[in-house]
C-alpha cells in the first residue's frame, strides 16, 4: 500500500476513534484465533470459554457490538489483550480460538469496566450484549478471577505499548502514527480491582 493511502492516527490510544481501535484489535483478535485454530484440542485444555461452535458473528462485529450498546471504554478494549496475555501465561493450556475469543471478550469486558470504570453495565446487559446467558456469564466470570487469581493490575504505560503494537503490526499496514502532540498530559490509571475483592490494607 502506498505510503499516502494509509491512516494516520493519533499517538496517544485515548485520543483514537473507538472504531478505529476496534478493527485493530479484531485484525490482531482474528490472526491469533486462526493460528491457534490449527492446534489440536485436548480434553485438559477445555475451559468455561470453550463454545460447541464457533459462533457465526465475526470478532469485529461482536466487539462493534459491545461498543454501540455497553459505551465501553477504550481503555477497557485495550485490556482485553493484556487479560489475554495474563491467562496464556498462567493457564499454558489456554489458547484464544475460534472457540473461546468471544467468551473471553465479554468476560474481559465486562470484568475490566468494573474494575476501572466509573460506570458501567449490568451482567444482564453485558450477558445479553454478548450472547449468553446471564448464569453463563456468571460462571465466566468467576473462571477468570480465578485464572488470574484476582491480579489485574495494569497501567496506561502497559495499554499504550498495546496500541501502538496494533497500529504496527496490522496485517494491511493500513496504519501509521501521527507526531506525538506534546501538548497530551501523561494519564495514569489505576489498577483493575473486582467490585467483590477486597481492597488492600
Amino acid at each position: 500500500m502506498d505510503v499516502q493511502e494509509r491512516v494516520g492516527l493519533p499517538s496517544a490510544f485515548e485520543d483514537v476513534d473507538i472504531d478505529h481501535l476496534a478493527i485493530l484489535i479484531a485484525d490482531m483478535l482474528s490472526r491469533l484465533t486462526e493460528h491457534n485454530d490449527k492446534i489440536p484440542l485436548l480434553p485438559d485444555s477445555l475451559t468455561r470459554f470453550h463454545s460447541r461452535s464457533p459462533p457465526a458473528i465475526t470478532v469485529l462485529e461482536y466487539l462493534r457490538r459491545i461498543i454501540k450498546f455497553t459505551n465501553v471504554e477504550k481503555s477497557c478494549l485495550l485490556l482485553i489483550l493484556f487479560c489475554i496475555d495474563l491467562v496464556c501465561a498462567r493457564q499454558p493450556l489456554f489458547t484464544i480460538s475460534s472457540l473461546t475469543c468471544h467468551r473471553f471478550i465479554i468476560s474481559s469486558i465486562t470484568i475490566c469496566s468494573k474494575g476501572i470504570c466509573d460506570s458501567f453495565c449490568s451482567n444482564s446487559i453485558y450477558a445479553k450484549v454478548g450472547g449468553i446467558t446471564i448464569s453463563e456469564l456468571n460462571l465466566l466470570e468467576r473462571e477468570f478471577l480465578q485464572f488470574t487469581e484476582w491480579r489485574l493490575y495494569c497501567t496506561r504505560e502497559i495499554l499504550q505499548e498495546y496500541y501502538v503494537n496494533l497500529i504496527r503490526a496490522h496485517s494491511t499496514g493500513a496504519y501509521t502514527i501521527l507526531a506525538a502532540d506534546t501538548s497530551i498530559a501523561i494519564r495514569t490509571m489505576t489498577p483493575i480491582r473486582h467490585p467483590s475483592q477486597p481492597r488492600p490494607p
